[in-house]
């Protein structure tokens, strides 16, 4: 679904009592959900006599801080007091809150109208209660901090003494409530601290592994050692004969791995003990089909792919060969990046209980609907037997988009009637049955003429696909910047089959294609006698808006580009700071998930040790960073996420089997590593828009484009090797 189709949908407003007396608010996120009336906490908000105000937080929390921010929309405008809001984890029911989805960075580009208008519809009904209490006009009433103020007769009432009365009032209109003026935001703009935080510092239970119920059973799931990989044998006697053991369980495998992949589940009373049964199994595998799928494998490959030819075109502008052939001088490189793992701090897990005929999941997902889709297609669970608690997760990163371990753990659950299981991958299972972000290679081509202006360039990109079908998040869009920046450009794609899973992963697409484009248009603006903002600069100096058909809200504008572009190099001191020997400053610009950012990073380098010093970040995401708290942690996260994946994270693939298994093989960036970074935020005249993504591509690029300035040596491929 686009984010436009979700913009578009109509919201309707559900009131009713809340029991024992008060107010009782939901928000159907669209017309085919209109009449579906709200019971107990399933609404969006809950006002109590006392004057306490629950939020549901409909999306997933997976360190995004979407659990505060949206509700802060809400508060804003229903004018509470945000220290008498208790926010709660709303349960998967798309009948009632829509599509509740944690990705893409579209959580509030989605919501910041409708949340708003949910607080300000609340808002007016208790207005106009306490107007019909104290008969006078609403118009003379004033909210503040909960309560209901009459400043002509010093009068006031508090939320939770006029919710009963408001809850007997008809619904109004959301379209046609008023709404603050953003001079009048009290929490909007405002610092606050995540409203799980404490909780999460006292080690309280509020993440999907740390679910407990009576009874509860441990299982683990061994699959095949590489990828394209068939279970031939299953000897499991001695796996079921080991302490704890409760049962051993075969899996045929349905759909692929994201439904349910084949192998061997082990189900024990505790985790330790499936674990140490899992070491019993023996099982034979037929690995045929992983032949020939290694990194080696791959390059060979893709350097006869783009040897060949063009590929396919996924754009062509205007005659780029002809242009080509007339410039006055051509640059020419070939840029490559590897395979990359999610590896979240908290492994894969998910708890179930199959009773009845009806399934209960405790899961930490993303996208709880991806996995009830493949229960109900694949397990014949119907949706509506199926209950989903979205737990908190501890990182996700696109990874939890797919819903394998909840269908795996459904399976396990009802070949176990009654019993409760916890299914949790180990590391090793996390990284070894990951969805992995996908490698590919570039061949790039641009021309300059006489004057040093770009006039020409063309892509070649080698990607891959999965079962007969492009690969996940192995696609490159038509829109690339610079793409409709250039009457000149060709974007073209050759693609080779691969039995690897894929996924989306922090940015997808996005943080390797603006590797690749940023740092080849530093080679372009070097040839061109200039520097790559001077030359972004150039082609983003008319104003315009390029459109993308049918996707207003992901238009691309060139001011917003130049004024991070500007503030960036400000605030950087580019081209004035004094720069030491074996130190160079490097700059990088992208657009993506409706966020512009343009950052620069400071980085020195002493033989093959690579330090970076600080990073400037100017990003633009609309007209209001509505937690600047949380906002700058994601901006942080992205660059610390960036700066792991250039200089340390690789993949490799022997015959479709991974080589890394934990932490100690595939680094994470340490905090003795992490520079300093200093943020800015260009406001503009447009609606705000995610964070926790668009900070993450530009860091790469700007950061390898450092190391060139300080050692002249270009970084074509990933990870950084000096």
């Amino acid at each position: 679904m686009t984010i436009e189709r979700a913009l578009d949908r109509r919201g309707f407003l559900s009131v009713s009592a809340l029991a024992g007396g008060g107010l009782l608010l939901g928000l159907s996120a669209g017309a085919e959900a209109q009449d579906v009336q709200p019971a107990g906490l399933n609404a969006f908000v809950a006002i109590e006599p006392s004057g306490k105000v629950i939020i549901v937080a409909k999306n997933p929390e997976v360190g995004q801080g979407i659990k505060t921010s949206l509700p802060m929309l809400i508060a804003e405008e229903l004018d509470c007091d945000w220290a008498r809001v208790e926010v709660v984890q709303g349960d998967f029911k798309p009948a009632l809150y829509g599509r509740q989805v944690a990705g893409g960075s579209f959580a509030v580009p989605m919501h910041w109208m409708g949340h708003r208008q949910l607080g300000a519809a609340a808002r007016q009904m208790l207005v106009s209660a306490a107007a019909a209490k104290a008969g006078v006009a609403p118009a003379e009433l004033t909210t503040t901090k909960g309560e209901v103020h009459h400043r002509a007769s010093g009068r006031k009432w508090s939320y939770g003494a006029l919710a009963g009365d408001a809850a007997r009032l008809p619904a109004p209109t959301l379209e046609t409530v008023p709404l603050k003026q953003p001079g009048d935001f009290t929490l909007i703009g405002q610092p606050k601290v995540g409203v799980d935080s404490a909780r999460v510092l006292r080690g309280e239970a509020l993440f999907g592994i740390d679910m407990r119920l009576p009874g509860q059973l441990y299982a683990v799931l061994e699959t095949s050692p590489a990828y394209g990989g068939k279970l031939k044998s299953a000897d499991s006697a001695a796996a079921r004969a080991a302490t704890g053991v409760v049962a051993v369980i075969e899996l045929a495998g349905l759909g692929g791995p994201d439904a349910l992949p084949e192998g061997v589940a082990v189900v024990a009373t505790n985790i330790w003990y499936a674990e140490q049964a899992r070491k019993l199994l023996r099982l034979e595998w037929d690995l045929a089909g992983a032949k020939g799928h290694s990194n080696g494998d791959y390059a060979a490959a893709a350097a006869r792919l783009q040897a060949a030819g063009t590929g396919a075109d996924i754009r062509r502008d205007g005659d780029p060969a002809a242009k080509l052939a007339a410039a006055a001088k051509v640059v020419e490189a070939r840029y490559s990046y590897p395979f990359l793992a999610h590896m979240p701090m908290e492994p894969q897990n998910c708890t179930a209980l199959f009773e009845d005929g009806a399934l209960e999941l405790w899961a930490p997902s993303q996208n709880p609907q991806a996995g009830a889709d493949q229960i109900a297609r694949h397990l014949g669970i119907p949706l509506d037997r199926q209950t989903i608690h979205i737990t908190r997760m501890g990182g996700g990163f696109g990874r939890r988009l797919i819903g394998d371990y909840m269908v795996e753990a459904a399976a396990v659950a009802k070949a176990l009637p009654g019993r409760p299981v916890q299914l949790v991958f180990s590391r090793a299972d996390d990284i070894k049955r990951d969805f992995f972000r996908p490698g590919g290679w570039h061949h790039f081509t641009a021309g300059l003429d006489g004057a040093g202006r770009l006039t020409a360039l063309s892509d070649h990109f080698v990607s891959f696909t999965h079962d007969g079908k492009p690969a996940r998040s192995a696609q490159m869009g038509a829109h690339q910047f610079p793409a409709g920046l250039l009457a000149d450009l060709a974007y073209s794609v050759s693609t080779m089959a691969t039995v690897l899973p894929t996924g989306p992963m922090r940015a997808p697409e996005s943080n390797a294609i603006c590797f690749a484009m940023q740092g080849f248009l530093d080679e372009v603006a070097e040839a061109a006698g200039t520097d790559l903002p001077k030359l972004l600069l150039e082609l983003c100096a008319e104003d315009k808006v390029i459109g993308r058909p049918g996707q207003p809200m992901t238009a691309f504008a060139t001011s917003r580009a130049r004024a991070v572009i500007e503030r960036v190099l400000a605030d950087a001191n580019w081209g004035k700071a004094r720069i030491d020997p074996g130190r160079g400053l490097g700059f990088a610009f992208y657009y993506c998930h409706l966020g512009y950012f343009a950052e620069v990073v400071d980085a020195s380098v002493a033989g093959t040790a690579v330090t970076v010093n600080k990073v400037w970040v100017a990003g633009d995401v609309g007209s209001h960073v509505i937690n600047p708290f949380g906002a700058e942690n994601q901006v942080r996260g992205s660059i610390l996420d960036g700066l792991s994946q250039a200089l340390e994270q690789e993949l490799t693939f022997a015959d479709g089997a991974i080589g890394q298994t934990n932490f100690d093989s595939y680094p994470i960036g340490r905090i003795s590593a992490a520079p300093e970074i200093a943020i800015s935020w260009v406001t503009s005249d447009y609606a705000p828009t995610g964070l926790g993504e668009p900070a993450l591509p530009p860091v790469i690029p700007a950061l390898t484009n450092a190391i060139y300035a300080a050692t002249k040596k270009r970084i074509r491929d990933l990870p950084v090797r000096l």
